[in-house]
Parts: structure tokens; C-alpha cells; sequence
């Protein structure tokens, strides 16, 4: 779990909500079920017709990056290369077949099999980075959808605004009725600008953020796996697979 987000989300709602306690507000008076309906209603539906189904559907799987931590470890990822590297060096490029199945990472896998199969490690880098770009180009279009929501979503509560106001207007001969008509009209205007700045807008900076994470990973394995098919030093291919941790990570030159 994320805790940050989650955090983050509570953090920033509870903040406007407090503050309108604290102004001495009521609750009620921005809890209106027709404004969401209209911003949110209205937003998504926008985004669908700006996206196809595929990525529209793949932003919706990707949501869990938003609220759950990736899993990347690149640290026992060196180690686990370098170890493939030395028994390599030891017994040969076949001795690895055996250590296939035992690979939890499918992209580490699919490269490990092409470096046994005798693929020429140039060969094996444009294998993956393409594989790897397309995988990156479609987790940043998801990001994409989620800033695309919050893109539209201020300007449909500009329009629940005005759909209010329209309300109020068909009311005019009762004055009694425009005070309360002319604040829940503008509850729209806090959904729509609220949702894009607080919530969709950040969604889609973190989905971004994470995938360079994985992006990362998986360059750090590209490298890896091309080293090894080259036969390089496994001393070798540990110090220049560390350029890929943080700072803080690793390890200090005696």
C-alpha cells in the first residue's frame, strides 16, 4: 500500500472540508449529489471519447500503481544477474537453462532465454528496448488519461456552474430561493477544480513516476543480460549495474 497517497488524498479533502468548518460553514452546503453527478458524469465520459477503449481500459488496471507500491528491488536484481553471469563464466551459456525456471521476472526471463538460444547480444538489446518502450509508452499514456481527467474536469464544473445559475435564473421571482440557488450552483466549480488539482491531476504525476521506477528496472536488466552475453567480468558487470541504484544504495569504495 501506498500510505503517501492515501495520506495525501485524506490530507488534502480533509483540509478543504475543515476549512469550510472553520469559516463557519455547513457540510451540507458543498455535499451536493447533482453537481458530482455532472462533474464527474461529465468528465469521464469526456475522456472516453478522447481515448480508445484499450487505453482507457489499460488506465484503469494501471490505477493500482497509484495506491500500491511497485515492487522493485534492484538490488537482488544485480545480484541475481551477476550470479547467472558467473555460473556462465563457469559452465557455459546452456548451464542457465536450468535457472529459467526458477525466474520470477518475465522480462529477465524472456531475455535470459534469448542470450541462451546464442541470439548476438546487439540483437538482444533492440529485442527488449523495444519491448521496453512499448511498455513504457503505454504505462505514460495512462498517466495521460488521468491528467486528461483533470484537464476536463474544471471545465465541466464551469458548466454544472452554469447549469445552476440557469436554475436560479428561472427562479427569480422568489428572491428567497436565489441565496442557497447561487451557492450550490458554484459546489460545481469546487467538484470540477477541486477533483483535477487534488486528486486526478496527482494520479496521473505518480503513474508517471512509477513507471520511470520500472522503466529503470528493466534498463538495468537490458544491460545485464547484454553484458553477460558478451562474457564480461561478473566483478565487472556488478560495478556497472550499480550505476543504476541510487546514491544512498550503493556500495561505499573502500
Amino acid at each position: 500500500m501506498d500510505l503517501l497517497t492515501v495520506i495525501g488524498i485524506i490530507l488534502a479533502i480533509g483540509a478543504l472540508v475543515g476549512g469550510q468548518l472553520l469559516e463557519g460553514g455547513h457540510l451540507g452546503s458543498i455535499v451536493q449529489l447533482t453537481a458530482a453527478v455532472i462533474v464527474i458524469g461529465g468528465t469521464v465520459g469526456a475522456v472516453m471519447v478522447n481515448y480508445p477503449m484499450a487505453i482507457f481500459l489499460k488506465a484503469l488496471a494501471n490505477a493500482k500503481m497509484i495506491f500500491f507500491n511497485v515492487n522493485v528491488d534492484s538490488r537482488a536484481m544485480i545480484a541475481q544477474i551477476v550470479q547467472l553471469a558467473t555460473l556462465s563464466r563457469k559452465q557455459g551459456l546452456l548451464a542457465l537453462e536450468d535457472r529459467l525456471k526458477t525466474l520470477n521476472n518475465p522480462f529477465l526471463k524472456k531475455g535470459l532465454q534469448l542470450v541462451i538460444d546464442g541470439v548476438e547480444a546487439k540483437t538482444v538489446r533492440e529485442i527488449l528496448e523495444i519491448e521496453l518502450d512499448q511498455f513504457e509508452d503505454e504505462n505514460n499514456l495512462s498517466g495521460k488519461v488521468y491528467e486528461s481527467l483533470g484537464g476536463f474536469a474544471p471545465t465541466i464544473g464551469i458548466l454544472g456552474a452554469v447549469l445552476g445559475l440557469i436554475h436560479v435564473m428561472e427562479n427569480l421571482a422568489d428572491p428567497s430561493k436565489l441565496g442557497s440557488g447561487i451557492a450550490v450552483a458554484f459546489v460545481a466549480t469546487i467538484y470540477g477544480v477541486g477533483s483535477a488539482n487534488l486528486i486526478f491531476l496527482p494520479m496521473g504525476g505518480k503513474i508517471k513516476l512509477k513507471t520511470k521506477e520500472l522503466v529503470l528496472a528493466r534498463q538495468l536488466i537490458i544491460e545485464g543480460l547484454v553484458s553477460l552475453s558478451q562474457a564480461e567480468n561478473p566483478k565487472m558487470i556488478e560495478e556497472k549495474l550499480s550505476g543504476y541504484l541510487p546514491e544512498s544504495q550503493r556500495a561505499k569504495p573502500r
